[in-house]
C-alpha cells in the first residue's frame, strides 16, 4: 500500500473535484456543478472579459445552457505535483440550439470541438477557470 504525502492527498482531492465537476456538468446537475466553485471564482471567458462571483458564472451558463447542448466526452485531468493548477483537455458534442447574440443563426448545427480549461484551486474549491477552445473551428461548423 503506499503512503501519500500532504501534497499528494491534495492533489488526489483537487483532482476528485473536477472530475466531480465535470460530471456534474455532463448530468445537468447544475447545483453539484455550482458546488464545486469558490464564491469569488474568476471565470475567463474564452475570447471574453474576466467575470468574478458564482453569481456571474451562474449567468453566463444559463446563457449557455439556453444557447447550446453539450456534453463533453474524452475527459483528461491534468496536475502539477501539489494540486494548486490544473487542467483538463476534452473534446466538446453540442448542438446549437438557440442563437446566441452576435454569433451565426441557430438552426440545431452539431458540433464537435476540442477544447481545453485551466484551474486553480482556492480553500478546495474551483477558484479560477480559464477556458480555451478554437472560435474560428466552432463559427465553421455552424455556418
Amino acid at each position: 500500500m503506499a503512503v501519500l504525502d500532504s501534497s499528494s492527498e491534495t492533489r488526489a482531492a483537487h483532482m476528485q473535484l473536477l472530475e466531480k465537476y465535470y460530471k456534474a456538468f455532463n448530468a445537468g446537475d447544475m447545483p453539484t456543478f455550482y458546488s464545486c466553485l469558490n464564491s469569488e471564482v474568476i471565470h475567463d471567458i474564452n475570447e471574453g472579459k474576466s467575470e468574478v462571483g458564482i453569481p456571474a458564472f451562474q449567468k453566463f451558463m444559463e446563457r449557455m445552457n439556453t444557447c447550446y447542448k453539450e456534453e463533453l466526452h474524452n475527459i483528461h485531468i491534468m496536475s502539477d505535483n501539489a494540486g494548486e493548477y490544473l487542467s483538463a483537455r476534452f473534446v466538446v458534442h453540442g448542438t446549437y440550439l438557440k442563437t446566441d447574440a452576435g454569433l451565426p443563426e441557430a438552426r440545431s448545427q452539431k458540433y464537435i470541438l476540442p477544447a481545453g480549461a485551466f484551474f486553480e484551486i482556492k480553500n478546495n474549491k474551483i477558484g479560477r477557470i480559464t477556458m480555451f477552445y478554437n472560435l474560428a473551428d466552432w463559427l465553421n461548423q455552424v455556418k
